[in-house]
């Protein structure tokens, strides 16, 4: 009978093992695209055997929403305290348009694995996204809506039109990242300027 330590070290190297696999998919899909990311390759960079990562993923489709859920993963927590740690309507916006943008800049390949695993769905490939693709401007459109009745924004905007102009200004920032000439701190401090003008009572 195998005692519970065996039991929990061989958990703990198999978890680490699948860890590794992930970032190397991650890099993989980054450096060479959806289509050529294939097992073998990310084998080859890791310089292990396919059959390796097979025993840990049931094939591509599998290793491709680990990746998918592991990016929004530390997504969430790269940015949740951020936004929690402000009190006021026009601070949480600021918080959570900066942080979005400054976990896009400080995790480049993290997202660019995820714009090449988008755009390879959009070309019909199997989508590794569960649940709404619009849970994201529902989400703020809330948070918005919320602060509007408190009064920290102005009451003439349509929270669920502001949302969804929030959300497309973030979106469109992944793919620019391999652009040199693309700032994406002064990318933020736009965003963050605009939709201040477009959502506080005026002198506020």
């Amino acid at each position: 009978m195998q005692s519970k330590d065996t039991d929990d070290n061989r958990s703990f190297v198999s978890n680490a093992r699948r860890a590794q696999i992930v970032e190397a998919a991650i890099e993989t899909v980054a450096d060479v695209g959806y289509a050529n990311a294939s097992l073998a390759r990310i084998a080859v960079r890791l310089g292990i055997s396919k059959g390796v990562i097979s025993y840990h993923f049931s094939g591509k489709d599998d290793l491709i929403a680990e990746i998918v859920r592991q990016v929004l993963q530390r997504a969430r927590a790269y940015m949740q305290p951020r936004i929690e740690a402000q009190t006021t309507g026009p601070e949480i916006l600021r918080a959570y348009i900066e942080s979005n943008l400054e976990f896009m800049r400080d995790n480049p390949n993290q997202l660019s694995a995820v714009v090449e695993i988008v755009r390879a769905t959009i070309a019909g490939a199997k989508s590794p996204f569960t649940g709404n693709r619009d849970g994201a401007v529902h989400i703020l459109a809330e948070l918005l809506a919320r602060f509007q009745a408190a009064g920290d924004f102005r009451a003439d905007f349509d929270p669920n039109a502001m949302a969804i102009a929030i959300r497309a200004v973030i979106d469109a920032a992944p793919g620019r990242l391999a652009d040199p000439a693309f700032d994406i701190d002064r990318y933020a401090r736009e965003a963050v300027t605009v939709f201040h003008r477009g959502t506080c009572v005026t002198g506020a």
